[in-house]
């Protein structure tokens, strides 16, 4: 009988973490490549790559996988979307999504320049926007 609670209570806490869905939570760094971010850079950057954007694209087209490099914690987290990141490479980023601890990875929900950015590319549009003209 007490085997029998015990496998139903375990039972149960099991149906119950597959029932209620995982809360997103916000991460934020910069899409990179899992080639350079095993690095922490995009150092090795070679003449013929203008910035960590070509970089990143570069590597992800020599076989490489995008993914959130977090600096603050040295640490890169593989993403299951490998087509949302492509338009921020090598930009700093606030994904929404679930993460799974066992495989690293990100579950991508959403993707944002984070402000900064956001302000960055504001600025460089109404400056060449302005000297048209």
């Amino acid at each position: 009988m007490k085997k029998a609670s015990i496998g139903l209570a375990t039972f149960s806490l099991v149906a119950i973490g597959l029932v209620i869905p995982h809360q997103n939570r916000i991460f934020r760094g910069e899409i990179m490549d899992s080639f350079c971010a095993e690095m922490g850079s995009h150092e090795t950057i070679s003449a013929s790559v203008k910035d960590s954007r070509a970089c990143t694209l570069d590597c992800v087209k020599g076989g490489a996988k995008f993914v959130l490099y977090s600096p603050t914690r040295n640490k890169s987290y593989g993403l299951d979307d490998q087509r949302a990141p492509r338009i921020f490479a090598g930009e700093k980023v606030r994904i929404i999504g679930t993460y799974n601890s066992t495989t690293n990875t990100i579950h991508v929900v959403d993707i944002e320049p984070t402000l900064l950015e956001t302000v960055r590319q504001f600025a460089a549009n109404a400056a060449a926007d302005f000297s048209g003209r």
